[in-house]
């Protein structure tokens, strides 16, 4: 097996991983949401309805699974000949699941992703946990 069959089927691999992250997320996350699942940044907040205990750990769990699709794509088309039209065909679709990604952000946190997180009680922003 020469270098080009691994890189296809390492990206291969990633694209499986990244359907089998979002069919998972969304079959665990319906006992999560009913459970009354919520987020340890959302601890201090009121309860959240099991719909959108449900809505955010979906959108986790398909956010994640978006950026293991990009990374797949990225390594079949960078890592295995890249031409103009492959490398262009790869900047479309990686602009397209960054507004996706970027959209389901807004919708899960309620923020932009480079806004900074605002403490619940007091009104000010949190620290990085990092």
């Amino acid at each position: 097996m020469d270098f080009q069959h691994i890189i296809e089927a390492v990206g291969r691999y990633m694209d499986f991983a990244g359907v089998a992250v979002m069919v998972i997320g969304a079959l665990v996350s319906v006992p999560m949401a009913l459970r009354g699942y919520k987020p340890k940044r959302a601890r201090g907040l009121a309860p959240f309805s099991p719909y959108r205990s449900y809505r955010q750990l979906l959108g986790r769990s398909i956010l994640l699974g978006l950026e293991l699709l990009v990374a797949a794509d990225i390594i079949r088309t960078v890592a295995v000949t890249p031409t103009f039209e492959s490398v262009g065909v790869l900047a479309i679709i990686v602009l397209i699941r960054t507004f996706l990604s970027f959209s389901l952000e807004l919708e899960i946190t309620g923020r932009w992703p480079w806004q900074k997180e605002k403490d619940a009680e007091a009104g000010e922003p949190l620290r990085s946990e990092s």
